[in-house]
């Protein structure tokens, strides 16, 4: 997102008088087009597929207007980058840290209790301005992806053109001087935007590939958007003549090229990588142009209802996302639909342009042109006073889920520890039936925000291999005399749980085998880069090595298929993916090791359902967040594989009847919520099933379990 002032030195033009000296209004255009394609995509993302890179096109832009204030105003000392960056200061934090606190309190009020945990933290980091390091984080984290829309998402931009603005000026300022004591200050100083240029691009570009997720928020891999601004920037100031041949011609070709992206370019290409040097250079064009004759593409970028919308764009861009993140919840509490319809969007988009008005008028250009903050020192001691109050809501909200998630799980522990309890799935029960205490099974005792929390033990130590897959942990539970091995993806770790229960009732110790997004099959997946379907292949290898090798007498296996085979498409994975694990299943068999295989678990998802989330909205009308066996329905090839194999040492478990009693899936049974996100099962659920899952165990003929 742009940040900066218009304001570049520039000769007057005889074509077109600009509004006021300095002003470029193809810029100011550009502003307008890029906040503009960004909304459209917020809002429309299946038409403007591409729309989110208007962001880049802010990049590009603050990197010029800063480099050029930079080059011809060169720090000297650092006083001369502390009266910068409190420029910057006044320019931005205002507008911005208002947006977080007013989201932090609209979260409070209308937002389900479930998201204020993961809100709070991103408020706090937003208001630091490192928040594109947490989403890089959850980015990569495979089960975050499931999680509800952040209100304050689109600042991760904000933090790392913040960080840009942060060292920028010392290392133009440092050139600076360099190229002083040299006498070439204008090389050295054009040497070192393309240096990072260069540097930052080719970091984009291979680390696109090998992390395309967290490629996209983190600043190394943006670097050389703002650093092509820069060098636009050194071109004008120091080499181009004063008018450049077939500057209408580039500035349409320009503007053409930002247009195309929008519906070229799709969220699941690897972003930014090579792909963003067409809106990127694109951008660049534009600026480069600077082109004001009668076929100039000023005349387009120059309309006023274009230039108003570049006046607020910064403010539109803050305002625009938390509205559409956060009116569905209060239409869900008004009791009108919690989907946007044409006439919400439209409305939106209306208001964004309303409260941005608003917000530059009476915050921007306030506090911009205030006298109360008109030194540096001035100027941090209010950054600092405001960071920190909103940094403290943030945080409260944080200590408001977890003191609700404390008081949740002692309750749920005194419940569990009743004989006669029937909580979660021990009201499945057929004693259930004739125990008074199982009359009102549908009041909800565990709290949303406690169960998207409320995992199995393998996340807290650490028990999984993450991409690339060469880090292979075990973990073990329990101390019995039969050894257990538990194999698999995420839907293998979220029965620990359950294993857990039972370990030390019949004498097990339970190691696991556990990979995220990976499953243990012959068969490579499609994991996003080469390093992690060949990492996936390798760790598949060494768990059969390892699990046959000697030692354990039984392996519990589930998998979800969450990704697709390699190059195949959905259709053929389903057919073609059960060949990638029946020589594992094979190979388990052949060692004489008792296999259990759980067919995986009725899948929320389908029904595009985050379970906690929807329990949050709709705790007076729970069927609005259940579906048929048939709606989360989801392909297993492991269990399909299974199935073709005849050995007195193979079982297969089927769960549907543990979620879908009497034909409907349910997200409270027992007053436990049964999932933690779209997949998931709860680790209260977990354990509330053991008398069940040890009932199939004991059902299955398989020597280990009798």
């Amino acid at each position: 997102m742009q940040l900066t002032s218009t304001h570049v030195e520039k000769p007057p033009s005889t074509d077109f008088k600009p509004r006021r000296s300095g002003f470029r209004a193809d810029i100011q255009g550009l502003r307008a087009l890029a906040v503009g394609i960004v909304l459209l995509y917020h809002l429309w993302p299946n038409r403007f597929v591409g729309g989110f890179i208007g962001v880049d096109v802010f990049f590009v832009i603050s990197g010029f207007l800063i480099t050029s204030h930079l080059i011809k105003s060169p720090p000297k000392n650092w006083r001369d980058v502390t009266d910068f960056w409190a420029r910057r200061i006044r320019r931005l934090l205002p507008a911005s840290l208002l947006v977080l606190f007013v989201v932090g309190v609209a979260t409070y009020l209308v937002a389900p209790q479930s998201i204020w945990v993961d809100t709070g933290r991103q408020i706090f980091s937003a208001a630091l301005y490192v928040v594109n390091w947490d989403f890089a984080s959850s980015s990569v984290d495979y089960l975050a992806a499931d999680n509800a829309q952040s209100p304050i998402q689109h600042f991760w931009s904000l933090s790392v053109e913040e960080q840009f603005y942060f060292v920028w000026p010392m290392l133009i300022g440092l050139a600076f001087l360099v190229g002083k004591k040299v006498g070439r200050p204008k090389q050295i100083v054009g040497f070192t935007v393309v240096a990072v240029f260069a540097a930052s691009l080719t970091f984009s570009v291979w680390y696109t590939i090998v992390q395309p997720a967290m490629a996209y928020f983190i600043t190394p891999t943006r670097m050389w958007e703002m650093a092509t601004g820069g060098l636009v920037a050194v071109f004008v100031i120091y080499i181009r003549p004063k008018r450049l041949p077939l500057s209408s011609l580039i500035g349409w070709v320009g503007l053409a090229g930002i247009v195309a992206g929008t519906f070229l370019i799709r969220a699941d290409m690897p972003f930014p990588g090579y792909i963003a040097l067409l809106p990127v250079v694109s951008t660049a064009l534009v600026i480069l142009a600077d082109s004001r004759g009668r076929f100039s593409v000023l005349r387009l970028l120059s309309l006023r209802p274009v230039q108003f919308l570049g006046d607020i764009s910064y403010s539109v861009y803050l305002w625009h996302w938390p509205l559409i993140v956060l009116i569905p919840y209060l239409s869900e509490k008004l009791g009108t639909t919690e989907n946007l319809g044409r006439l919400d969007k439209a409305l939106i988009i209306l208001f964004s342009i309303v409260v941005a008005w608003a917000s530059t008028t009476w915050v921007e250009n306030r506090f911009r042109k205030t006298s109360v903050l008109s030194t540096p020192k001035r100027t941090f001691g209010f950054a600092v006073v405001a960071m920190a109050l909103v940094s403290a809501l943030g945080l409260s909200q944080m200590w408001v889920s977890d003191r609700i998630v404390e008081q949740n799980k002692d309750n749920l522990e005194i419940a569990m520890s009743d004989p006669d309890s029937c909580l979660g799935a021990a009201a499945l029960l057929p004693s259930a039936k004739n125990n008074p205490k199982c009359d009102d099974t549908d009041s909800l005792l565990m709290e949303p925000v406690a169960a998207k929390n409320d995992k199995s033990k393998a996340y807290a130590d650490g028990c999984w291999a993450s991409e690339p897959y060469t880090d292979r942990p075990e973990c073990t539970y329990g101390d019995g005399e039969k050894q257990v091995a538990l194999v698999g993806n995420s839907h293998a770790g979220h029965w620990l749980p359950t294993l857990e229960r039972l370990a030390e009732k019949n004498d097990w110790t339970i190691t696991t085998f556990l990979a995220s997004n990976c499953s243990i099959s012959t068969l490579p997946q499609d994991l996003g880069t080469p390093e992690g379907v060949k990492g996936c292949q390798d760790y598949s290898d060494w768990v059969v090595d390892r699990t046959t090798s000697g030692g354990f007498d039984a392996v519990v296996t589930s998998e979800r298929q969450s990704t697709p085979l390699d190059g195949k498409s959905w259709e053929e994975t389903e057919k073609e993916a059960p060949e990638g694990h029946r020589d594992i299943l094979q190979s388990w068999v052949d060692a004489k090791l008792d296999v259990v295989v759980v067919r995986d678990t009725p899948y929320p998802g389908g029904d595009d359902i985050q379970v906690p989330d929807c329990v949050a909205k709709h705790e007076d009308e729970l069927e609005e967040c259940s579906g048929t066996p048939e709606s989360w329905h989801w392909m297993d090839p492991l269990a399909a594989s299974a199935k073709e194999i005849d050995s007195k040492h193979m079982s297969i478990i089927y769960p549907e009847d543990w979620f879908c009693p009497d034909g409907r899936c349910e997200p409270v049974i027992g007053g436990v919520i049964t999932y933690f996100d779209t997949a998931h099962i709860t680790a209260t659920y977990a354990k509330t099933l053991a008398p069940q899952f040890n009932d199939r165990l004991r059902k299955s003929g398989l020597d280990t379990f009798d």
